[in-house]
């Protein structure tokens, strides 16, 4: 059954990378992202949605920078954040109830107690979270940092204003620079 699960995850990311580059290539991601400029929270919501991918930052990026040279930068910063919650729940839930599950029982076919001893350790449950949220709020991928979160088993009641705060400040830090 891990087995199966691991190969249903791989398949499911692969497929969302075909997806990703074939919507970025034909240019529909872009012509979606611009005509999310003129819906005002909703286009700043779905542009944060689109914001924590690796996939689809850079277009989203660029929408939220428009939309913050018509709009108020604490406006953008706000929906927009709210978009990219939406978005970082729905990769932490995979990856927290799948993902995650499905590294744990790999570790447990090899090396089981050494591996399982680190895990256990008192710092490895806050220090990887924090790693995590540091990636979250940096330039970098959202996918790795909410790998880490969730793979340390961050609970949800810390992961969601985590979320909104570090993706708040990254988009009002870009809608800023658009003033």
């Amino acid at each position: 059954m891990e087995r199966k699960n691991i190969i249903r995850d791989i398949g499911i990311i692969f497929l969302s990378i075909i997806l990703a580059i074939s919507l970025i290539r034909t240019g529909t991601l872009d012509k979606l992202f611009l005509g999310l400029q003129d819906w005002q929270f909703l286009g700043a919501i779905l542009a944060g949605i689109f914001f924590v991918s690796i996939f689809t930052a850079v277009p989203a990026s660029v929408v939220l920078f428009e939309m913050a040279t018509v709009n108020s930068v604490w406006f953008v910063a706000f929906w927009g954040a709210i978009g990219c919650l939406i978005g970082d729940l729905i990769i932490f839930r995979f990856v927290k109830d799948n993902l995650s599950e499905s590294m744990m029982s790999l570790v447990r076919e090899s090396r089981k107690k050494r591996i399982m001893s680190i895990f256990e350790l008192k710092i490895f449950r806050w220090v990887i979270p924090l790693l995590g949220a540091l990636i979250v709020a940096s330039p970098l991928p959202d996918e790795i940092g909410l790998m880490m979160m969730g793979f340390a088993q961050m609970k949800i009641k810390w992961f969601i204003p985590t979320s909104f705060i570090l993706n708040f400040f990254g988009i009002l830090i870009l809608s800023l620079m658009a003033k």
